[in-house]
């Protein structure tokens, strides 16, 4: 995968957590974290930070490390790929925050789109 297709698979990853912790985990205490990002080798100079709980933050610096190590060249998406690397159970989890958090965001943009 390209270095731009990394950044904004990382940065979906962070954009989506996050709107669900926001939702699912009102009482969580939720710290700041930023990883800076390095992709085969290389420095990215580019730094993705988000605000999360510690039971998502582990789930993203999870899902980070599997996108480092994902040998495809053409990422295909998860669900369709031929090797998945995912835990079956973190598969299931991710899946679920991904649903709800797409649906969300979708709305959240169609609403924005429909106001004057």
């Amino acid at each position: 995968m390209t270095n731009e297709k990394f950044i904004e698979q990382v940065s979906t990853l962070a954009k989506f957590l996050k709107t669900h912790c926001n939702d699912k985990h009102l009482d969580e205490a939720k710290k700041e974290i930023g990883i800076d990002l390095f992709y085969k080798g290389e420095n990215l100079n580019f730094m993705v930070s988000t605000t999360l709980c510690k039971e998502c933050e582990e789930l993203f610096r999870y899902t980070h490390q599997r996108l480092l190590e994902c040998s495809h060249e053409i990422k295909p998406s998860c669900r369709k790929c031929p090797h998945p690397c995912y835990e079956r159970d973190r598969w299931k989890q991710m899946a679920k925050i991904m649903r709800y958090s797409g649906i969300k965001l979708g709305l959240i943009k169609i609403k924005n789109l429909l106001k004057f």
